[in-house]
């Protein structure tokens, strides 16, 4: 692969801050390195999108401004926000492919051209499914998911990194993608 990726998704709860449990905005904490991490991929010109499963909006525990006002603040160019609960049957609760595509028609994005950042099996299976670089993260849940998932799923991230720096840091040099 020897193009520039045409976008990078990070999902939002234990990849870029955080914990493996849900934290509504005002409570949320992003990893030291995160920022830095979106301005490099900034920098190079490759959007940085959000997507996420924000159940907790279904139930009235948060609104989705708040997310929308949280992520755009950090740095994102644009959020992709599920905001269903895993019984509502929609197409945009990961691990459906609903965000990735809605993204790909917003932007006009070729979804094989773009990277995906998890700490859930879902954000990998969303990855996979759309065609994208899925790179699993082990903050979060990330480590509870390579556990629970690396010998029984058929479907493997092509990546396993400790943090999203150390992800991004594989990305750029074994994809000769992009000069570091």
């Amino acid at each position: 692969m020897n193009e520039t990726y045409q976008a990078v998704f990070l999902d939002r709860d234990g990849t870029i801050g955080g914990s493996d449990h849900i934290e509504y905005p005002g409570d949320f904490q992003l990893f030291p390195y995160t920022k830095e991490v979106i301005q490099i991929f900034k920098s190079r010109n490759i959007p940085v999108f959000s997507f996420t499963n924000q159940p907790g909006i279904s139930r009235g525990a948060a609104a989705e401004t708040d997310f929308f006002t949280e992520l755009t603040a950090f740095g994102f160019d644009d959020v992709y926000l599920c905001p269903h609960h895993h019984t509502e049957g929609c197409d945009c609760r990961k691990p459906s492919i609903g965000m990735l595509k809605k993204a790909a028609s917003d932007h006009h994005l070729n979804l094989s051209k773009c990277v995906v950042f998890g700490d859930r099996w879902t954000d990998i299976l969303a990855a996979k499914k759309a065609g994208c670089i899925a790179i699993l993260v082990l903050t979060g849940s990330g480590k509870t998911s390579l556990d629970h998932n690396h010998t029984s799923s058929i479907i493997q991230p092509d990546h396993v990194a400790a943090t999203l720096k150390e992800g991004m840091t594989w990305l750029f040099e074994h994809t000769n993608a992009i000069n570091m």
